[in-house]
């Protein structure tokens, strides 16, 4: 359920109004886009302005031990069985974003930390979408996936090639739209309005206990049949390339 299309919709709109509430409510700094970070790291490095270093970097720190924090999660619970590990980092990202909601933007500092330590929590859990490496919390990697697939389609009009490229533009609208809805929710309502985002994530939450049936795993074992058959396609029309080649 957790690899499931229908929970990937509200890890990714919160995603987006996650990246949207820090960068609009919480000084320009980003939850989920590290390499923006980076990049504003080192610029203000350059340009001498030491006192802005620390508003990119305990971010950035943050974000790593969220991934570290995540994974000891999975090592320790995985085999939990009447909820799901990945339920449990989702009940600690729901907690900690609604604590991000009390914090005065005196302490933004303290408010961005948490939401990337949150962000990288879900970034290291929620890996996959219907079976595809997928993240429901930035784009860049999603929007070289669809474009490879799509152009796989264009060459060899495949359905399922151009089902799995429109997942992937789907995520991105869907990130878009949380970005959207988290810049003018925060610009309208203040720093509160992450509680939103908690709310999105505890539908994901409730979606979890929803368990794949048999019709969807058939519906999963016919689509990686079919991709089955589209690799070997590729694979004997490329022989047949080498071998019009080599002659």
């Amino acid at each position: 359920m957790s690899e499931a299309f229908r929970n990937s919709v509200f890890l990714t709109l919160s995603g987006g109004f996650q990246d949207a509430y820090t960068y609009i409510g919480r000084g320009k700094v980003f939850a989920n886009a590290q390499t923006g970070n980076i990049v504003l790291l080192a610029t203000n490095l350059c340009e001498g302005n030491f006192e802005r270093v620390g508003h990119y970097l305990v971010p950035l720190l943050a974000f790593v031990a969220g991934v570290l924090f995540a994974e000891a999660i999975h090592e320790r619970f995985h085999r939990m069985e009447k909820l799901h590990w990945r339920q449990l980092v989702l009940a600690i990202e729901i907690l900690l974003l609604v604590a991000v909601g009390f914090v005065p933007q005196s302490m933004n500092l303290l408010a961005n930390a948490l939401v990337s330590f949150v962000c990288a929590m879900q970034v290291q859990t929620f890996r996959k979408v219907r079976g595809n490496v997928c993240s429901t919390t930035m784009c860049i990697g999603n929007l070289r996936s669809g474009t490879q697939y799509l152009y796989d389609w264009l060459k060899y009009r495949d359905p399922a090639v151009l089902s799995r490229a429109l997942q992937y533009f789907g995520t991105i609208v869907l990130f878009g739209a949380g970005a959207a809805a988290g810049s003018l929710m925060t610009m309208r309502f203040g720093m509160w309005v992450i509680w939103v985002s908690s709310a999105l994530l505890s539908v994901s939450f409730l979606l979890m206990f929803w368990k794949t049936d048999e019709k969807e795993l058939q519906a999963v074992g016919r689509k990686l049949e079919r991709e089955l058959c589209t690799v070997e396609e590729k694979a004997e029309q490329k022989l047949e390339h080498l071998e019009e080649k080599h002659r």
